[in-house]
């Protein structure tokens, strides 16, 4: 039990982490002082774990709750034995002299000074506080410390671009942890070495006490190492160190987001809400050979690799200054693995829904001093179509068209809905929808009934559960200002004739008046010359549509200069990480 065991390793997912390149960490004990051993022990769990520092070894040891602290104070003191054994052997074979077995060593627990019986159960007897006696070494017992289950640091690192670790921690508070940055005294640029000797080094200087670190033009070459503590208040844990896997990189220069950043260096103070909605270029789709050959050949293929272009997209969102973030187009493992971590940092929660039969999908984020979530009211367009009566007179008239009918129900396009309550006035509530509407040029028809299905859900989502809730949409609706999506938005009907209805040709055409459930909705950022801009094509297809008798336009970020968008030819770009523009404004919400 007391050694690495992949199999305690397979139990314990929650426990302390191992060393890796990312993380390193340095927890052995040092001379002079009391170490401490950290146990794992919940209610409910069969188990509990033990972890300290033995020399120059992490010990971890599993055992039943129930079991009798005897059993393991005595597997200890064997195991220790062994080990002592064992080097003893292996000094013996350098040597050639006869090795004597090791005598088992004095391993005892003690509480408030007195030494805690053999027979009590673990559960009861590793409290906190405790001190556990190895021979001549001393340990503090910290019961359910705050622990970093989760600590790494991001692979590319960028001169001018925020370094967002990811961080977990379990019986403790994010916001309470303690972080200090340093930067390598001498430069490693040999990525192979950072690999295989990531402990060198020749000193470190700190330049950093927060939980995000934006390295300079003075740290290219160099690694950075942070220093983080867990904590839950005033209590602390066992600290971590993590040293980057390579070297800081020059940054590309000036992005296209940096002179709106110039718009939203403050927050938007209540009542005005900061809204942002981007699709910001799934990875699956952006390592496509149709992707690097086709779609987009003018750019340069290292702009198009996710990490380059996660750093540009941190660094764009968190110059926003948010309050609330609607995202398309978003990986599982960004969302889960860049995204989150990052903008957990500035204050904002979020929440995923990933799209049927992808690999992507849709996250909306929050800023959590200003909201809270309330409720989540996601669909699949197709399925709601299908099962939810509120559709079923949709769903007859496309019925008569089973070509039409089939392709929408082939579609995985998902709505995102998140009511959020008002921090500032407690009990007033917005509802956020977020979608990705078909991509097809030739599918208005099939965005139209996608429309149609999602503006009727989201109005009985209001009328439910938040009566009187303003709407704020977001989204890429692959819908031009003249499309009969945008028209059934802002004019709240689209007549039969409409030509969306016959996009796709005669064999799926369907004649039919669509009626919205909404008064008109108002585009707050208005109707851009475009929002998508690639070799191939240039339009407006993203928009933040909002109830104005119930938010006005405080705002509008403006979009970056045609020249900046055309400086590489077209987007994405190394200033640019996606095909799309995101679109910023500050709405004022009427108290």
């Amino acid at each position: 039990m007391l050694k690495h065991l992949s199999t305690a390793y397979a139990l314990l997912p929650r426990c302390l982490l191992s060393p890796t390149p990312r993380s390193l960490s340095r927890t052995c004990r040092l001379p002079g002082r009391m170490e401490a051993a950290v146990v794992r022990c919940l209610p409910g769990e069969p188990k509990l774990t033990i972890s300290f520092c033995l020399g120059e070894s992490q010990k971890h040891m599993l055992r039943d709750q129930d079991e009798a602290l005897g059993k393991a104070l005595t597997r200890i003191s064997n195991t220790i034995a062994k080990n002592h054994t064992k080097a003893k052997k292996s000094k013996k074979n350098r040597d050639q002299e006869p090795s004597e077995a090791a005598e088992p060593a004095v391993v005892k627990l003690f509480f408030r000074g007195d030494e805690v019986p053999d027979t009590l159960p673990n559960s009861e007897a590793w409290q906190d506080g405790a001190v556990l006696q190895v021979g001549e070494v001393k340990y503090n017992i910290q019961r359910n410390a705050p622990t970093f289950t989760t600590a790494e640091l991001p692979v590319s690192l960028m001169a001018g671009f925020p370094v967002c670790p990811k961080l977990e921690v379990e019986f403790g508070n994010l916001q309470d942890c303690e972080f200090m940055w340093f930067k390598e005294n001498s430069t490693n640029t040999s990525l192979k070495a950072a690999k295989e000797f990531p402990a060198q080094d020749g000193g470190w200087t700190q330049v950093g006490c927060e939980r995000v670190h934006v390295p300079s033009n003075q740290d290219i070459g160099f690694r950075l190492k942070l220093h983080c503590i867990p904590k839950d208040g005033n209590r602390s844990g066992r600290s971590k160190e993590l040293v980057s896997e390579g070297a800081v990189e020059a940054g590309p220069g000036v992005c296209t987001s940096d002179n709106r950043h110039a718009y939203t260096s403050k927050v938007a103070e209540w009542p005005v809400v900061r809204v942002v909605s981007y699709n910001i270029l799934a990875d699956i789709y952006a390592q496509t050979d149709l992707s690097k050959t086709v779609l987009y050949p003018y750019c340069a293929p290292y702009a198009l690799q996710l990490d380059y272009r996660q750093n540009l997209i941190k660094k764009e969102l968190a110059g926003y200054n948010a309050d609330i973030i609607c995202l398309q187009e978003v990986d599982k493992g960004v969302f889960v693995d860049s995204l989150t971590p990052a903008l957990d940092a500035y204050g904002l929660d979020g929440v995923f829904r990933l799209k049927e039969k992808q690999h992507e999908g849709l996250a909306t984020f929050y800023h959590r001093s200003k909201f809270r979530l309330l409720s989540r009211h996601d669909i699949m367009l197709s399925e709601a179509l299908m099962s939810d009566p509120l559709h079923s007179e949709l769903l007859e008239k496309i019925s008569e068209n089973r070509d039409l009918k089939d392709k929408i129900l082939q579609r995985s396009t998902s709505l995102q809905v998140t009511v959020l309550e008002d921090l500032m006035k407690p009990g007033r509530k917005v509802c956020v929808a977020n979608t990705h509407l078909y991509w097809h040029p030739k599918g208005g028809n099939v965005r139209l009934v996608q429309m149609g299905v999602a503006l009727q859900h989201l109005s009985h989502v209001i009328s439910d559960v938040a009566p009187g809730a303003p709407l704020v949409f977001c989204g890429d609706f692959n819908s031009t200002p003249n499309s009969g999506v945008v028209q059934l938005l802002g004019e709240t009907a689209v007549p039969q004739q409409h030509a969306d209805w016959s996009s796709s040709g005669p064999e799926e055409t369907c004649c039919m008046e669509l009626i919205s459930t909404f008064p008109p909705l108002l585009s707050a950022c208005g109707q851009p010359a475009y929002t998508n801009y690639v070799g191939g094509f240039h339009g407006c297809l993203d928009y933040i549509f909002i109830q104005p008798e119930s938010m006005q336009v405080e705002q509008v970020i403006p979009l970056p200069s045609h020249q900046e968008v055309t400086t590489y030819k077209a987007l994405p770009s190394v200033a640019h990480p996606s095909d799309h523009i995101a679109l910023v404004c500050d709405l004022r919400w009427n108290p």
